[in-house]
């Protein structure tokens, strides 16, 4: 998700593109919106050549 936002954004700082998206959920969840119900979270490569867990962006059927 936060190489989406990184490219919506046109930021090409991966830190300041994933301190938007976490505001953004804060925000989101604040209102009671959910970026995504019942999913599961990915472990994908980050920049630091570690697995990471994604944000819930699989939905499960």
């Amino acid at each position: 998700m936060i190489d989406i936002i990184a490219v919506l954004t046109d930021q090409a700082d991966y830190q300041k593109a994933r301190k938007y998206w976490n505001k953004l959920n804060q925000r989101l969840r604040e209102e009671g919106s959910e970026t995504v119900t019942k999913c599961h979270q990915l472990k994908l490569p980050a920049l630091d050549g570690k697995l990471r867990l994604t944000n819930k962006i699989i939905q499960k059927f």
